[in-house]
């Protein structure tokens, strides 16, 4: 992992620093940012529940996801095949993601309009499509409303205009499969 000094003690990110305050870890960040805005979760009581916990779930769960599947926005690997724990994960995945559509009724996981957990879910989108990762319907559908947003266009084209790389993470992105397509700036 990239050490990041002077942010925080540990070192890593992701560190909001605001002013003299520094929050690490992205589930302190976005109580830290509730705190100050409205609509950061949403404001009925139980989608808000399930939200924390689908964005709990995010924040400690899919090993496999996170391992199998690293992040790069800008390559596309076709994997050499999904191991039963990926399986696992991806199921699980793709019910979560159905069960706050339907319950919360879209086109956001919790609602409506989109909310913190959305953003813990963010990243799996950019690995969805990184990876070609099997989907229902309607959680591909979930897939394509969050990368046509525009602060994750612009997260996409800002990724794709990197041209820093890191050799170790290059090889992990490819660890499983094989690289189909590299739209980033060489």
């Amino acid at each position: 992992m990239r050490r990041l000094s002077g942010f925080h003690l540990r070192g890593l990110v992701p560190c909001l620093v605001d002013g003299e305050t520094a929050v690490w870890d992205s589930l302190a960040i976005v109580e830290y940012l509730a705190e100050q805005h409205a609509n950061v979760w949403p404001s009925d009581k139980g989608a808000r529940a399930w939200a924390r916990s689908a964005s709990a779930e995010m924040h400690s769960g899919f090993g496999a996801l996170r391992d199998d599947c690293s992040m790069n926005c800008g390559m596309r690997v076709t994997l050499n095949s999904l191991s039963a724990k990926l399986n696992a994960d991806m199921a699980r995945l793709d019910a979560l993601w159905q069960q706050g559509l339907e319950r919360f009724g879209g086109p956001f996981l919790a609602g409506k309009d989109f909310t913190a957990v959305d953003a813990f879910y963010a990243p799996v989108a950019f690995r969805a499509q990184t990876f070609n990762l099997p989907l229902s319907g309607a959680s591909q559908a979930y897939v394509e409303r969050l990368l046509a947003l525009p602060a994750m266009q612009a997260w996409y084209q800002a990724a794709l205009e990197e041209s820093w790389r890191e050799p170790m993470h290059e090889a992990e992105t490819l660890k499983n499969g094989t690289l189909k397509a590299d739209y980033r700036q060489s």
